[in-house]
């Protein structure tokens, strides 16, 4: 976990579970059954078991979700996992043949530390809890699904009829690991706002604050509804806000310049990424708490065999609040947009 560029506040934070804390939440976790089937009742227990965590960490990752200056991610280590695994789901659906629920409730206990998880339509289909795997035919694109390329440094965002995709998108995302890929070569990054700033030419900064950019929606909506045709939003900033704490908006399936100027912009966007970027391998146990506005979160390239042993995440989306997109909302799930 490094950074070559030092800012005033810190942009990383580390959380390391006592061994008996884990022991005793991963006793409570294991006699869930499936907390989606219930889930505002499942994050309301949840509440409890998680209070075991010690105050100075819990008010770590309470902090972590509710101040400006707090680090824009964080990783959680020594988490309680499920005692067998299946095989990894090779498709991206949640896999038909996992008994216990630990990954699950990890996942959820820390999400709703952080706010409140949401599903969105054309997201996993609406699911709350997200299996993030290699599949075959995502393998080279700019999507969850890919392994063979280095997943370009990005935001989570949604598409959105209002013409923005960077309103209604989550807040924060929890990034928890249930298998590692094989060869241990997966590196998740994050590259704070603050670091990026600091980091690039003033005039490339200025460039990167004009609203010259169109974002496209995500890969999945370009897929599944738009037949594979871009999708772009309106024109919109890339970095926004105050110098001291920044919002980032870049979109994994491609950002648009309307200039030359803001095309290279952009290419310089993604080198300065690499160079200031927090490096993290996910192994199970350890747990991703990323702010999906701070900053911007990328992985590296990996080997997948789509044997049922390849890398396996689960992700939530959260939102601090789900008052301000209940124009987004549905008639079946109050939770999904």
């Amino acid at each position: 976990m490094t950074s070559k560029q030092e800012t005033l506040v810190s942009t990383f934070a580390e959380v390391v579970l006592p061994d008996e804390v884990r022991d005793s939440i991963g006793n409570d976790l294991r006699s869930f059954a499936n907390p989606v089937g219930d889930i505002d009742r499942s994050l309301a227990m949840l509440r409890v078991t998680f209070s075991k965590l010690p105050i100075d960490q819990l008010q770590t990752i309470l902090d972590f979700g509710r101040h400006v200056d707090t680090p824009g991610v964080a990783l959680v280590r020594n988490l309680p996992v499920d005692p067998e695994l299946p095989e990894t789901p090779i498709d991206g659906e949640p896999s038909k043949d996992k008994n216990t629920f630990v990954a699950e409730t990890v996942l959820l206990g820390l999400s709703q530390l952080l706010g409140e998880p949401v599903g969105f339509t054309t997201e996993k289909s609406g699911r709350l809890v997200h299996d993030v795997v290699p599949v075959s035919a995502g393998a080279t694109s700019q999507t969850n699904q890919s392994s063979h390329v280095f997943l370009n440094f990005h935001n989570d965002i949604v598409h959105d009829e209002v013409g923005r995709y960077d309103v209604s998108n989550p807040d924060f995302l929890v990034l928890n690991c249930v298998r590692q890929d094989g060869n241990k070569e997966a590196v998740t990054y994050y590259a704070d706002g603050r670091d990026i700033s600091a980091a690039l030419d003033p005039e490339v900064l200025d460039v990167l604050r004009r609203p010259l950019f169109r974002l496209n929606a995500p890969g999945s909506y370009v897929r599944d509804v738009a037949k594979g045709a871009d999708v772009l939003s309106d024109l919109v900033p890339v970095i926004s806000g105050p110098a001291d704490s920044p919002e980032v908006a870049v979109s994994a399936n491609g950002v648009v310049g309307e200039t030359v100027e803001a095309e290279q912009a952009l290419e310089h966007l993604q080198r300065i990424c690499r160079e200031v970027a927090h490096q993290v391998k996910l192994e199970p146990g350890t747990a991703l708490l990323i702010n999906n506005r701070k900053g911007l979160h990328a992985r590296s390239q990996f080997f997948a065999r789509h044997n049922g042993r390849d890398r396996w995440l689960q992700r939530t989306y959260i939102r601090r609040s789900l008052w301000t997109i209940r124009y987004r909302g549905t008639a079946e799930d109050r939770r999904v947009h």
